[in-house]
Formats: structure tokens, C-alpha cells, sequence
């Protein structure tokens, strides 16, 4: 793809340089050539690397397009400098007034084809991420220092690119196949202090791809700090409504964290178990958490009170009708979990198996969790951020996604809520390949 962009840009380079310099032209030779240089820009500005990406999603092809007006842009602002270096040498002293015309007319051009280039790709990557995106606008104008963050922006940009025309190619030659279509549909579980909503998809890309791969797809649509029975109520309504809604005997329950012991609660406590056909949990505590134990009992009352009111009031304003989020975090204690565990059997009338992940010890700087993944190897020992590694088996089945180098895969990781792209782990085909075995296995 990048040859292919490499190919193209030495036209637009030429075209753009062309067209932002063309001050000396105008003047001298004839004003008429403002009709041509005029077109030339628009064109490059509009069409750059539009039709490069093999992909049918807009999002991409307009990415791409940005990382193309990015790329020509670099080198056409290299043509400029040697260009009024050059000039300057034959207008000084005389007509200095024509240099600075001319740069002047360059920067505004050129400025104005950088935001476009910026806008296009600020609006449709999902990789930049925060930090590169404002150092981007932080460092544009600092010398030596804007190349350097302009040269990850579009490493990133074609990375992300590459991955995401590729997977789209992937899925279009293995629709067919249904991979995801099983017997009973999916109902994806959230965990506390998130709630389900359409425009930030607590899960991500996952649904969109399961969809993709065949796989019906529901929502669990519980609040989100509550305590683990009143969590489990909403969820029992909510099974069976899908049920009796759509026709479906069971469901493939995939519950992340918290909700994982509100499912299994609802299993054992208000008969939700015969409309389950599979129940996997992900990053579930069953074990509990060492940190929150010592977390309530270390932190003042008064303390505690005011963040708890605080967190509250902002869940009701966000849809929760009686959050109560003390009443959450006491139930994911290792002390809660140890007495929760000896109610609650692991269920044998139905597929169950579990998943964890892991960070690695010293997390890279950045990571969502670098710093909390440290804090609670102290009380539970290696983690995903959040919950411990000894925390996460339950079931027939266990899978670990182990650390890999300074990467790792974080408690959201795991749920793509971040919709990060990690190295050596696509979570999304990890859902994929999860949902297929479901199918394998009759359910």
C-alpha cells in the first residue's frame, strides 16, 4: 500500500510544490496562470491517495486519504524551503518584497493543506490516540520537532490502515462461512461502572465483528454500580425478555468482570440457568480483590461517603436509577468473593469455561493501567490492571492471555473498549475464534 502511495506522491508532490510556489510565475509571467495553479491545488487537496486503499469503508479511504496529504505534504514542504532559499539569493536586496509575498502565500496554502490533512485524519483514526493527536497540534510549528511527531502520526496512520483492510478482506472471504452463527444467540454481560450505550460500545468492535461473522448479538443493559443481587434481578428480566422476545430457547452469555458473579447469581439464585446454554466470564474476580478489601478498610469513612455520593449523583444523571457504588465494590472484595463462592457452585448442566489476561510486570508507560498494575501485584500478584491473575479461573475451561513484552492485554483491553490494536493479539478474532468454538460445540 505504501509503495503504492510512493508512486502517486512524487505527482501531487510535484502538483502541490508547483501550485504553492507559483507567486514568482504569476507575476512575471502572466496572472492568467492562477486559473491553472488554482485547479491544480484543489485537485491535489481533494483527490491525494483516494482511491489507493482496497476497502469499501468510507472511514478508511478518508484516513488514507489524510495520510496521503500528510505524506506529500512533508515533502512538498521540503521543496518549498530549498525553493525561498534559493529565491531569497536573487531578490535580496532588491525585492525582498517578492520573497516575502511568496512566502507568505506558500505558508497559507500549505497551512491550509495540513489542516485538511489533519482534520481527515484526527476525525477516522482510532490509533493515534490522545497523546499523538496533541502533540500534533502541540509541536506543528516547532522545527525538527513537528517532523519527528509527524513521522509516528503516519507510521500509525498506515499501520492501522493495513490492519483494518486487511481484516475487512478477511471477513468478506469468510462470510459465507457463518463462523459466529450459533445455535443460541450471544448476550454480551457489561461490568460495574459501565453502562451499555450505542455510541461508546463498552465491548467496542467486538459486536460489529461477531455480526459480521454471523452471530446475533444482545446486551445485557443492566446499571452499572450496583450491588451483585439487585445487578443479577435486572439481568434475569432481561434474559428473559430476549427469550420470549425472539423466539430463543438460551443464550451464549459472555459476562466481563462484575458480571460475571451477577450472572452466576442470577444461575443459582432466581433460575436464569435454564435459559443458558454457555456461560464464559472474562476478567471475572471470582475470587475477589485483595486491593479493595484493604481499599474499604484503609480509606476514611468521610472519604469514602463523598466519592461514593459524588460517583452516584453522576450515574443517575447517566441513566442509573439507584446506583449504589459502596454496595458494588464490597461485593467484588476477596472476603465477599470467598463467601459468594461457597453459595454459588460452578453450575454442571451447561458450558462453562473463563478468561483472564494479564499485564506485564513493569507496564509501559501509557497504558491505561501502568500505574494501578503496580499497586496490585503488592496485594494479588500479576493482573491485568485490575483484577489478579490466581482471580480469574472458574469452569470446565480456562484460557490466559499472557503478557507479551511491555504490551500485555489490560481488563478493558480485553473488551476492546479502547478500540486499541495490540501487538500479537486481535481481539476481535479472539472473539471470533471463542464464538466458533461455541458453534462447534452445538450451542
Amino acid at each position: 500500500m505504501q509503495q503504492n502511495l510512493a508512486k502517486v506522491n512524487v505527482i501531487y508532490v510535484i502538483l502541490l510544490s508547483l501550485a504553492v510556489n507559483s507567486f514568482m510565475l504569476i507575476k512575471y509571467v502572466t496572472p492568467w496562470l492562477i486559473a491553472a495553479f488554482l485547479p491544480i491545488y484543489t485537485f491535489v487537496f481533494l483527490f491525494a491517495g483516494i482511491r489507493i486503499p482496497k476497502t469499501k469503508n468510507i472511514r478508511w479511504r478518508i484516513c488514507f486519504h489524510g495520510a496521503a496529504m500528510l505524506s506529500i505534504f512533508l515533502y512538498s514542504a521540503i521543496i518549498s524551503i530549498f525553493y525561498h532559499i534559493i529565491l531569497a539569493c536573487f531578490t535580496i536586496p532588491n525585492s525582498y518584497w517578492d520573497l516575502i509575498f511568496s512566502l507568505l502565500i506558500c505558508y497559507t496554502f500549505m497551512s491550509l493543506f495540513f489542516l485538511g490533512a489533519v482534520i481527515c485524519v484526527y476525525t477516522t483514526s482510532i490509533q493515534l490516540g490522545i497523546m499523538l493527536r496533541v502533540l500534533g497540534v502541540l509541536l506543528w510549528l516547532v522545527p525538527g520537532a513537528n517532523l519527528i511527531v509527524l513521522y509516528y502520526i503516519l507510521k500509525t496512520i498506515f499501520k492501522e490502515i493495513e490492519f483494518e483492510t486487511a481484516k475487512e478482506e478477511i471477513n468478506e472471504n469468510r462470510r459465507h462461512l457463518k463462523l459466529c452463527a450459533t445455535k443460541y444467540p450471544i448476550l454480551l454481560v457489561h461490568g460495574v461502572c459501565f453502562r451499555d450505550q450505542k455510541h461508546l460500545n463498552y465491548w467496542g468492535r467486538i459486536p460489529n465483528e461477531l455480526f459480521i461473522n454471523g452471530a446475533r448479538v444482545f446486551y445485557g443493559n443492566q446499571q452499572s454500580a450496583i450491588a451483585i443481587k439487585e445487578s443479577a434481578e435486572e439481568l434475569n428480566a432481561r434474559v428473559k425478555e430476549i427469550c420470549e422476545s425472539f423466539g430463543c430457547e438460551k443464550l451464549n452469555i459472555l459476562a466481563h468482570s462484575k458480571g460475571g458473579l451477577d450472572c452466576r447469581y442470577a444461575i443459582e439464585n432466581l433460575g436464569m440457568g435454564k435459559y443458558v446454554a454457555s456461560l464464559t466470564t472474562i476478567s471475572t474476580p471470582h475470587k475477589g480483590c485483595e486491593y479493595a478489601d484493604y481499599l474499604l478498610t484503609k480509606i476514611p469513612e468521610k472519604t469514602k461517603n463523598f466519592i461514593a455520593t459524588h460517583y452516584n449523583n453522576t450515574l443517575k444523571k447517566l441513566g442509573d436509577h439507584k446506583p449504589d457504588f459502596l454496595a458494588a465494590m464490597q461485593d467484588l472484595t476477596a472476603s465477599a468473593c470467598t463467601e459468594f463462592n461457597k453459595k454459588h457452585p460452578t453450575p454442571d448442566y451447561f458450558f462453562t469455561q473463563s478468561i483472564g489476561s494479564l499485564l506485564p510486570k513493569n507496564a509501559r508507560f501509557g497504558d491505561t493501567f501502568d500505574i494501578t498494575t503496580r499497586f496490585i501485584q503488592k496485594s494479588d500478584g500479576t493482573n491485568d490492571g485490575l483484577v489478579g491473575e490466581d482471580s480469574f479461573p472458574w469452569g470446565e475451561k480456562f484460557t490466559l492471555i499472557s503478557s507479551r513484552k511491555n504490551y500485555g492485554v489490560s481488563h478493558c483491553d480485553i473488551t476492546d473498549l479502547f478500540q486499541k490494536n495490540i501487538e500479537g493479539f486481535d481481539v476481535r478474532e479472539f472473539y471470533v475464534n471463542m464464538v466458533n468454538d461455541l458453534k462447534k460445540r452445538g450451542l
